[in-house]
């Protein structure tokens, strides 16, 4: 069996996605710093070379890490280009809106996504709550229940995708290409922290505790065997 994933280093994340290029959008973009145009090449490049060295010391990239680098590359090539303020916005909303899309088709498939936020193997004894639910006669409630947290996720995608577009065509007024603009899109990447991802996480997490609380009552299992048993500290 392969050894599990790397966790991801979320001071890193925050530090590389959110807080050093909102800085440089707000602080550097000035003619006399770096100018509109560099500030917004430098500002992104931390993102973008932080997804870059993060897959090379994980080895592993997934969908959302993809659509998120991807969302990145969109926001420079649209800021250089400088197109109208509102594509920024549709840009914004459609990152969600694919995310959720993926999640609704991929029940369809044989790898729903939502085993990767919710029902993830490397957290929960899949092995063992397979068996459960065997043994119960449970399987088809089960799937139910997965169908219906899929729904939840999808919905907080969907509340993402409205906030996003909001919170984009409220902060973006000035023209693109300027200090000004550079300077609101660095307020907005700050401000999508609390104003997107607190709404949507509270969701999620709603989601997640409807699973654990139906996985209990089709396996019978308490609360603690849902999850693989910590190992043991070896000599």
């Amino acid at each position: 069996m392969p050894p599990p994933a790397k966790r991801e280093n979320l001071l890193l994340n925050l530090a590389f996605n959110i807080a050093i290029p909102s800085l440089l959008l707000a602080k550097a973009s000035t003619p006399e710093r770096l100018g509109p145009v560099w500030g917004l090449v430098v500002a992104l490049a931390f993102p973008v070379g932080y997804g870059l060295w993060d897959f090379a010391q994980r080895r592993q990239a997934n969908f959302i890490s993809l659509i998120g680098f991807t969302s990145v590359l969109a926001t420079g090539t649209l800021g250089l280009a400088q197109v109208d303020r509102l594509w920024f916005a549709v840009k914004e909303a459609a990152v969600p809106s694919i995310i959720g899309l993926g999640v609704w088709l991929s029940a369809y498939t044989k790898r729903p996504l939502v085993n990767q936020f919710l029902f993830n193997e490397q957290v929960m004894d899949v092995a063992k709550i397979n068996t459960r639910l065997a043994e119960q006669g449970n399987e088809a409630a089960f799937h139910r229940l997965l169908a219906s947290s899929t729904g939840w996720l999808v919905l907080s995608f969907a509340v993402s995708a409205v906030l996003n577009f909001v919170l984009a065509r409220w902060l973006l007024k000035s023209p693109t290409g300027t200090p000004e603009f550079n300077s609101e899109l660095g307020k907005m990447n700050a401000l999508s922290w609390p104003v997107i991802v607190v709404p949507t996480m509270v969701i999620t997490l709603y989601a997640l505790w409807r699973l654990i609380g139906g996985l209990r009552r089709l396996t019978g299992l308490p609360f603690e065997e849902l999850f693989h048993a910590e190992p043991s500290k070896k000599s």
